[in-house]
Formats: structure tokens, C-alpha cells, sequence
């Protein structure tokens, strides 16, 4: 049966998509304009972004710090594309108590300023460097049109900075943080994705370039679900961070940054989600197993809490429901909430010598014998979970890329079925705004090292010169 509080994505998106927000308890609308609140499950799911992201960040050589919440305007105006780039999305402080600021503070839209600043103070000489940090924070920009997760005025992110010696140190830098969130998409949020280069009017304001993750979500709309960028010196020029090179002179250090944010939770719930509710990935689900007790006989509650100790021994993180709630009711709440595989046991099951599986991907039913080895059968279904999760992404995907050769059939596609567009451009501006023009198709992604599809600009028909990847965005 279908959950009467979730709309079918079928018939309108949107509202699918806020219903199972709501039905999941992932967030809720708080009485701050554009802002949400995180509920336990939106912000448990967070938190496992955070640890396996984190965990990865440390093994590539980052630490994490904390910068300021404000930032001086005089500060931000240093480096003039950043500021200009970020000013109709600046939120501002002019007032502490009754008194009126002298200098307006900014709250953070990004850091590159305030790691600017520090690591002038602190970057003296070729062996301080490369200083490699992260932190973990909230961000405020002044978004416009709001939802949940994808796009709200204070959101939460990590963002990277890097200073290093040399251009091919932080150019290394952008590329490998940029191969750290690929992983992290396809082996645990089982979300396939595409990487490339951003065009010049789309690339991060003060970078050289920048470097993106898209996704394609189910209704064939792109998400942009991670980026990294190279700075070159600029800012380092800007905000004077000097050091004394191998050879005793004075040089600027480059930079690079890179970020995700709490979109990919929408990006989860985009790509894998049903009309029943929420669809987790096992690999970054808080609890993959749920174990729910039938009835109040003793020897369930013993078969659940050997089944308990033994996943958990095994490090399968594991939640009982153990609630007076009806059994009917404990399924369908595990059900609308995601949980990538349900374990019941009843006092039938027992004197029937089985146990049932549920899967929430596909809802199939799995009987196994009361004496099996638990551990064994429950990694090997959460590890086809995991599998056939990306799998099904992958051809949805697939089905929803299209090539085109002119606009005719850029307005064909985008009019009938939105997804990604593979098709050449020349490299103008003003072809790119044509582009958006068609349903606000924008450049997702310059990919590099491809074959040409033609040999034409898509809109204009001169020579092209990118092979580029365009989608509606989120």
C-alpha cells in the first residue's frame, strides 16, 4: 500500500518532495524565514555525513579549525570578485546592543577571507607550508526562494582551505578533493555522478576555476553536490600572505577550496526515495538494521537482543523498537523512515523456526532459518542493498542523458523530459545565456578529454570548442 501522506512523485514532484521531508522527520519549518529545523532523523544523517566525510578529509591531511562567525566588510572587500560575487546573498550586523557598529560585520557567506587573513599572520616560510584545514560550520546567504535541505538561508557545510608552495601542489590539491567527493557519492550515498570543469560565468567568484560533482536527480533536474577550486595567487596577493621561499625570496603561496553542504541529504531523498517515504543507502543510513520484536514473549525479546549483541560485535549499527506500538504501525514507520533493512520476529516466527527480512529498497520479504548466521546473511543483503541502490540510480541516469546538435532538439528534450544534455559549445557567453533561455538550461560541466560529439557549437553552429554537459538546476 501507499503512504496517503506522501503525493506521488509522479504526479507532482515538489510536493513529493516536501512530503516525505515532513513524513520522515527529517525537518521541519521554523518560524525564521528561509530557515529550517533540523529534526533528529535530518540531523542524525548529518551527522553520518560528517563522520565518514570527516574520516576521509584526515586521511588525505587535513585538520579541522574554527573561523569567526563575522567578518568585516573591510576585510571582504580585499579580494573585489568575492565580495561582488556574494553581495545580493550578504546578510549584515550593524548594531551590537544600542550601539551602531563603526564597521558593518558580515555573517559569513564563506570563509576565504577570514583563512586569508589568518594564514597571513602565520605562513612565514616555505616550511610552514602546505597547511591543510577544514572546518565544520553554518553559513547565512540571503537566498530568495527557499526549501528544505537544497537550498535554505543558513545552512550547514564543510568548507576546505589550503595554502601550498607551489601552483602544481594546490592544483593537485583541487583535483584529489574533488576525487574525495566523487568516492563519497558513489560508495555511500550510492548516487553515480559527473565531474568536470565549471565555464567561466559559472565557476566560484575570486577562482581560476572551479571544479564540480553533478547528480542528476530522479526528475532529471541537476544538483551541483560538491565543488573545488583553484585560486592561484589572487588571493594571496590580495591579502598579502607572503613566505619566504627555498631560495630565500619573498613569494605568494596558492590556494585552493572545496565544499558540500547539507543538499546532499535532498540529493538522497531526490535520487533513491519512493512514495512510501524515505530510501537510505546501508553505507551512510545512522542505523542500517532494525529489529522489531512481535509481541512481548521472552524468548523474542532474547533472540532480539542476541541478534543485538551479535550485528553490533560484527559493527552493524543496529535500533531496536521496542515501543507498545502495533506491528503494523513499527513496519510503516520504518518504512517512511528509510531504514535500509527490517528484521521481525514474532512468537510464529519462533515456533516456525524463521525469521523475516524486509528490504526497504525493494520491500521484498527474505525468510531465513532462526539458526542462521545472522551477521553473514545481514552484511550480504545490506551489501546488495548498497549495490543494486547505485545501480538503479545509474540507469536512471543513463536513461535521462541525451545528446543534441542544435537548439531545436536542446528544446525537444528540455520540453518533454529534463536530464543531462551532452552537446558542444564554442565557448561564447552569449550562446551560454541562449542556452538558459530553454527552461533556465544552464552549463553543468566542461568534461575534459572526450570525444566531440560534432564539430559545432550547439547554439550558434560555429567550431566548437567544449565538449559540455547542461542541465536545469536546483
Amino acid at each position: 500500500m501507499k503512504n496517503e501522506k506522501i503525493t506521488s512523485r509522479e504526479v507532482d514532484f515538489g510536493k513529493w518532495y516536501t512530503d516525505v521531508v515532513k513524513a520522515a522527520h527529517l525537518a521541519s519549518y521554523s518560524s525564521v524565514k528561509g530557515c529550517i529545523i533540523f529534526e533528529p532523523n535530518g540531523y542524525a544523517l548529518w551527522e553520518k555525513m560528517q563522520e565518514v566525510l570527516d574520516g576521509m578529509f584526515k586521511k588525505t591531511g587535513h585538520s579541522n579549525v574554527y573561523m569567526p562567525l563575522l567578518i568585516p566588510e573591510s576585510l571582504m572587500q580585499k579580494e573585489g570578485e568575492l565580495i561582488d560575487g556574494f553581495a545580493p546573498e550578504v546578510a549584515w550586523v550593524t548594531q551590537g546592543g544600542e550601539k551602531k557598529l563603526e564597521e558593518r560585520l558580515c555573517i559569513r557567506p564563506t570563509s576565504e577571507t577570514l583563512f586569508s587573513d589568518y594564514y597571513h599572520t602565520v605562513v612565514k616560510s616555505y616550511r610552514d607550508l602546505p597547511l591543510k584545514y577544514n572546518q565544520w560550520c553554518s553559513v547565512l546567504r540571503w537566498e530568495k526562494e527557499t526549501r528544505p535541505f537544497l537550498r535554505s538561508r543558513e545552512f550547514l557545510w564543510q568548507e576546505g582551505h589550503t595554502v601550498h608552495e607551489t601552483q602544481e601542489e594546490a592544483e593537485v590539491e583541487t583535483k584529489q578533493m574533488l576525487k574525495v567527493y566523487e568516492t563519497f557519492f558513489k560508495d555511500y550515498l550510492a548516487i553515480p555522478v559527473i565531474t568536470g570543469k565549471k565555464t567561466e560565468k559559472e565557476k566560484f567568484a575570486g577562482a581560476e576555476y572551479s571544479l564540480t560533482v553533478e547528480a542528476l536527480m530522479y526528475n532529471g533536474i541537476a544538483l551541483q553536490s560538491g565543488t573545488s577550486h583553484y585560486f592561484g595567487d589572487k588571493f594571496a596577493r590580495a591579502y598579502d600572505i607572503k613566505f619566504k621561499d627555498r631560495n630565500n625570496q619573498d613569494a605568494y603561496c596558492y590556494q585552493t577550496s572545496w565544499g558540500s553542504t547539507t543538499r546532499m541529504i535532498g540529493a538522497l531523498i531526490m535520487v533513491h526515495s519512493d512514495d512510501n517515504g524515505l530510501v537510505l543507502p546501508p553505507k551512510i543510513a545512522p542505523f542500517p538494521v532494525r529489529l522489531i520484536p512481535i509481541g512481548e514473549s521472552e524468548a523474542v525479546s532474547e533472540v532480539v537482543a542476541c541478534y543485538r549483541h551479535l550485528l553490533e560485535e560484527a559493527g552493524i549499527a543496529v535500533e531496536v523498537d521496542d515501543s507498545t506500538k502495533s506491528p503494523g504501525f513499527k513496519f510503516a514507520e520504518a518504512e517512511v523512515r528509510g531504514i535500509p533493512l527490517r528484521i521481525e520476529i514474532g512468537e510464529r516466527d519462533l515456533k516456525e523456526n524463521k525469521i523475516t527480512m524486509v528490504r526497504r529498497d525493494t520491500r521484498e520479504k527474505i525468510f531465513y532459518d532462526l539458526s542462521c548466521d545472522i551477521v553473514k546473511e545481514v552484511k550480504a543483503v545490506l551489501d546488495t542493498i548498497q549495490k543494486d541502490m547505485y545501480e538503479r540510480a545509474l540507469a536512471r541516469r543513463e536513461k535521462l542523458t541525451f545528446e543534441a546538435h542544435n537548439l531545436e532538439e536542446v528544446k525537444a528534450i528540455m520540453e518533454h523530459q529534463p536530464g543531462f544534455i551532452h552537446a558542444m559549445w564554442c565557448g561564447d557567453p552569449d550562446c551560454e545565456a541562449k542556452m538558459k533561455e530553454i527552461k533556465g538550461t544552464k552549463s553543468r560541466c566542461i568534461l575534459e578529454n572526450e570525444k566531440a560529439i560534432d564539430d559545432h557549437c550547439v547554439v550558434c553552429g560555429k567550431e566548437a570548442k567544449y565538449y559540455v554537459v547542461w542541465g536545469i538546476q536546483y
